[in-house]
């Protein structure tokens, strides 16, 4: 056991022996999810290594990782270079494979580079551990958006997978050939289908990333909060230390190999309810009801909230952070950092 985890002392949650002394390397690692996951893996006494390739657009800053960039080694690099894959990936005993393209919208606009970054990328990272480090472990961040428009509700891994845009179907292909890759090649492999995800370091400045963050920016900025539609549609949430929990529990835990989880929430809210919770959370601020855009309308799903028991049995994971405590904490991070993320 390292330094670092004996100064933890005995009574270790029970992944940290994985993690302790171990090389792990996060693709989007200077992004929202894959920072804050960074921050967990120094803490445990991980060698990290941070590969991002900082296209403006796609949510990537150093200040994310400021307060551990000792500790950390980061690698501008695009996960389409495959020779910079074939390389980086060797040595590694766990591989977050964080990077991709989040924006449904653009990926309505710009298909070909959201099939190059979700899709093709995906195969190159994924051939360069079959080719350079067969035995690492990998687990793949897929998305709640495979799904499409629910069929039903909660929305379980049985569910039909029917995605309403190109991001969706990429993902979709994405999250399989890691799984083919598993069942195939042994690359052992798992992905998380992720719902909303918020927290400190996500991208505010405009809605790539999720509608939440330009939500905050808004509401912090005194501008109303823009509710499309008629603000019924539900949504569950995952608060990011949750999130990098499940990623933390999935890669140290070999039942997890070959198997797709779904994360959620037992709170569920309409977004009306949302953004009446932050204004209130806020002490300030107001929203507004605004017709869908046409292009947002094409592609919206609907109510969705997800069931996550699947993950809740096998590995024990479920959410922490209340939904109220997790906005407040966010817009508290927001408040202080803004000159950071606007």
């Amino acid at each position: 056991m390292c330094a670092v985890c004996a100064r933890e002392g005995a009574v270790m949650n029970r992944y940290a022996d994985a993690y302790c002394g171990a090389t792990v390397m996060i693709t989007g690692g200077l992004g929202f999810i894959g920072s804050n996951l960074a921050h967990r893996l120094v803490d445990l006494g991980a060698q990290v290594t941070l590969v991002d390739s900082l296209i403006p657009i796609y949510g990537g800053n150093l200040k994310n990782v400021e307060s551990i960039k000792d500790k950390v080694q980061v690698n501008i690099a695009d996960v389409r270079d495959e020779y910079s894959m074939n390389y980086l990936v060797q040595g590694q005993d766990y591989l977050f494979n964080l990077a991709g393209q989040t924006s449904h919208l653009d990926s309505m606009n710009n298909p070909y580079t959201d099939l190059d970054i979700n899709c093709r990328a995906q195969l190159s990272i994924l051939e360069a551990c079959r080719k350079h480090n067969p035995t690492l472990k990998l687990v793949y961040a897929s998305t709640r958006q495979i799904y499409g428009k629910p069929d039903y509700l909660p929305v379980d891994e049985r569910h039909l997978l029917h995605p309403t845009d190109v991001n969706g179907i990429n993902k979709m292909a994405g999250e399989w050939y890691h799984i083919l890759y598993n069942n195939v090649h042994g690359i052992r492999a798992c992905a998380l289908r992720l719902t909303n995800t918020y927290g400190p370091r996500m991208r505010v400045k405009d809605a790539r990333q999720t509608f939440l963050g330009i939500w905050i920016k808004r509401l912090i900025d005194g501008e109303p909060i823009q509710v499309f539609g008629d603000g019924t549609q539900i949504r569950d949430f995952n608060y990011v230390d949750d999130v990098a929990e499940a990623l933390l529990l999935t890669g140290a835990d070999t039942s997890a190999d070959g198997q797709i989880f779904n994360l959620g929430s037992d709170e569920t809210t309409n977004l009306r309810d949302l953004a009446a919770l932050l204004v209130e959370i806020n002490g300030d601020g107001y929203y507004e009801i605004v017709p869908f855009p046409s292009d947002r309308k094409a592609i919206d799903i609907g109510d969705y909230y997800a069931d996550y028991r699947l993950i809740q049995g096998r590995l024990g994971w479920r959410p922490q952070v209340t939904l109220r405590e997790g906005l407040a904490r966010t817009l508290e991070f927001y408040r202080e950092s803004k000159v950071y993320y606007w």
